[in-house]
This record gives C-alpha cells, structure tokens and sequence, in this order.
C-alpha cells in the first residue's frame, strides 16, 4: 500500500504540491445508489413529485457539486473541469436509482473527488426531493469505479 500524500513528514494534513506534475487527460467514473420504496419510485418515474422534476434537478445538483468539490473537501485542488455527466436510472428490480457521474480534465491532478461528490449530491438530491413521501430512503454503495491518467495509470474497480 502507498504512503497517504495529504500528510506531511509530521504527519500533518498537506496539500499535495502538484506543480512538477505532468499535465494528463484524466477521467474518473463513480457510481452509487438510492433506495426507496417502490411507491417513490414510481412517483419519480410518473413525474409525480410535487417539487419537480427528480431526475433533472438531481443531475444538475452532481454536476454543480463536481465543480464545487474543492469548497467541500479540505485538501482537494480547484480543477478546471471540462466536463461531468450525470446518469440517473430507475432501477424498479433493485428498488432504487442507479447514478453515474463520469468527469475529466487535462490537468495535473486526479478527478476521482469530483466524480465522487457528483454522486453523493445527486443521491441527497433526490433524497430532499423525496423525502415528503419517504423518509426510508437509503444512500449507498457510492464508489470509484474508473480512474484514468496520471502517473498511477488506470483503476478499474472489480
């Protein structure tokens, strides 16, 4: 296993210094989940929830979260994101919404972080939107599932 980088020779919280990084095009992909009962998620599916569109404002919620990962996680560098995607699904077998959040860059840095929030804040999305009629609902399984360049190379999660 590697050394922790956001620790100084103190054992400090550090910034990474990555100004002799080489710039790279870098991608990460993170996917998680929110479960509900089936009732919600036909609401979503039907449009039925009084305060909107769920689908909509939860992907516009993950890609504002993806440019504002900096404000939100302590170490994190500001990145000059160049794009975010955000996929939600309804997934009626699991009883949940699947979500996908894939971003990238060219830059000196990874983007795994923002890929990351994007998920977290579109599942807290939906949870808002919904939580007039389903207090139960259950964020989960948000994870890494892509990372591409960078000297570490590429992570593909099993």
């Amino acid at each position: 296993m590697s050394e922790l980088t956001h620790l100084d020779k103190q054992g400090r919280a550090s910034m990474v210094d990555v100004s002799e990084k080489a710039e790279t095009k870098r991608i990460a992909t993170a996917k998680g989940r929110i479960y509900m009962a089936a009732e919600t998620l036909s609401l979503i599916e039907a449009g039925g929830v009084k305060k909107g569109d769920v689908f909509t404002v939860a992907r516009l919620a993950g890609i504002m979260a993806a440019k504002k990962t900096a404000d939100l996680i302590p170490l994190c560098h500001p990145l000059p994101i160049q794009n975010v995607k955000v996929e939600l699904s309804a997934n009626q077998d699991e009883g949940c919404v699947d979500i996908e959040a894939t971003a990238s860059l060219f830059g000196r840095t990874g983007i795994e972080m923002e890929a990351l929030a994007a998920v977290s804040v579109a599942a807290l999305a939906i949870y808002d939107m919904c939580k007039a009629v389903d207090k139960a609902m259950r964020i989960s399984d948000i994870r890494l599932t892509h990372k591409s360049g960078g000297k570490s190379g590429t992570y593909n999660a099993d």
